[in-house]
């Protein structure tokens, strides 16, 4: 047999024993029941559920190991999706005819050629309430229908904040028409009106859009916030891979008070030999830098000057990595100033949701997940899956150990445990086919003898 044929056979039979493991119940570590909607005639042909942390946590990464069995452990195809807004970004609208008519400033906006719900005005004034009367047409019709009216404001010598949105219904008129009667706030000197102060105007995505998000971590009020230093503190300790996309600030619903206040966050890897470390996690880690990130939540509620004010944000998004390899340890810091600390009901850590979709079942289905010698399952399901607008709801019971568990035998074949050397004997059939090319040609060269 020919040395580069004799090679070619060794690295076929040299990867075959490199297959990826199969997936099957008794090597996955947790468990979850599914439970769903019985399917009836004209329903989707869709259940989901939503994923919580503790799948992430447990879970190999990017949860390749995840996996759904019914009751004669046939392995159920599924898809995963994740909340987010329509690929929209903000666009700017033209403004036109800009002037004065009647003390009140008015002008047009060109809108974008899609729907939407709100315009961001940037106005380059302080310490203002305004009144903006907002109607929609077209270039071809003088008719106008009315939006409606919205308060404008800046407070900033009261140490609150500005809102300049117009908060529409879902719209999509060409042209916008706004009259917009401004005002100095309370104590504040009123200097000449001037159309100019309306320097520009964006289109954020639509509402429509919006994102949903799952809890991952909660702080209560009781006995769970330190003061130091004029900060209200909250402390969190993730586990590894668990994404957070966003804090929450959740207020006591008799809370009217007034405020603005910065938060300050702090994002740090725990040691790679921290305790605690689940057995999927991945053996390499990169080191991790701290994190630091700041924001301002607020809420006005009041009325000013016959304005009516309410505008709040008690949310503010993050993205933090260094949870993602390692375990993390999140500070969430509120700077009070010179003012009273907030009597906060909780702060929230959440994820963007995710949830894991699949033909509605005949029969009872069990998630299961915890083996990081798993690859990605790849389905049909999946590559032809479209969301549905309507499905099932799903819900995954508690996490539980998996009984019937245990770990994939230490006597796997040599090549499976040291891949490695996959390569060492790639690079070999490489240089024996190069060999062998050079002996042919040799050969070939070579003048026939008579």
């Amino acid at each position: 047999m020919p040395a580069a044929l004799k090679a070619s056979l060794a690295l076929a039979l040299f990867s075959g024993q490199l297959a990826a493991p199969t997936a099957t119940p008794d090597h996955l570590r947790y468990q979850r029941a599914v439970t769903s909607s019985s399917a009836t005639q004209g329903a989707s042909t869709q259940a989901c559920a939503t994923l919580d942390a503790k799948v992430f946590a447990h879970a190999a990464p990017d949860l390749k190991d995840l996996r759904l069995f019914n009751a004669d452990h046939a392995e159920i195809p599924y898809a995963t999706t994740l909340s987010e807004p329509l690929e929209q970004e903000s666009e700017e609208a033209r403004i036109l005819n800009l002037g004065l008519r009647g003390g009140h400033i008015v002008f047009d906006l060109e809108m974008p050629h899609r729907p939407y719900t709100d315009v961001v005005l940037t106005i380059n004034r302080k310490d203002f309430l305004a009144t903006a009367t907002v109607s929609g047409g077209t270039a071809t019709t003088s008719a106008q229908t009315k939006l409606g009216s919205f308060t404008l404001f800046d407070l900033t010598r009261q140490n609150l904040s500005h809102s300049t949105s117009l908060p529409l219904p879902e719209s999509n008129f060409a042209y916008l028409h706004v009259e917009l009667e401004v005002a100095a706030a309370p104590g504040s000197p009123s200097p000449p009106l001037d159309p100019a102060m309306v320097t520009s105007a964006s289109v954020p995505p639509s509402r429509e859009a919006q994102t949903l998000y799952t809890e991952v971590q909660k702080v209560q009020a009781t006995g769970s916030f330190i003061q130091r230093n004029r900060q209200t503190i909250a402390t969190f300790n993730v586990p590894v891979r668990v994404p957070v996309e966003r804090i929450s600030f959740d207020l006591p619903p008799n809370y009217k008070g007034n405020f603005s206040r910065t938060v300050e966050i702090n994002a740090e890897a725990s040691p790679e030999n921290a305790s605690g470390t689940d057995s999927t996690t991945d053996s390499q880690t990169q080191p991790m830098q701290p994190e630091k990130s700041t924001a301002t939540i607020l809420r006005v509620h009041t009325t000013e000057a016959n304005h009516e004010i309410a505008h709040e944000e008690l949310s503010i998004p993050v993205s933090i990595g260094s949870n993602m390899q390692r375990p993390a340890k999140i500070e969430v810091a509120i700077d009070n100033g010179d003012d009273a600390p907030l009597p906060l009901a909780a702060i929230r850590l959440e994820m963007r949701q995710r949830r894991i979709c699949f033909a509605p079942p005949s029969s009872p289905l069990t998630l299961y997940y915890g083996d990081p010698a798993l690859q990605a399952p790849v389905y049909d399901f999946a590559k032809l899956f479209q969301p549905a607008a309507t499905p099932l709801p799903a819900q995954l019971g508690p996490e539980q150990p998996n009984p019937a568990f245990h770990p994939r035998p230490e006597d796997r074949p040599f090549t499976e445990r040291h891949p490695e050397l996959l390569w060492i004997v790639l690079l070999g059939v490489i240089a024996i086919l190069a060999v062998v090319a050079l002996r042919s040609a040799r050969t070939m060269g070579q003048p026939t003898q008579p």
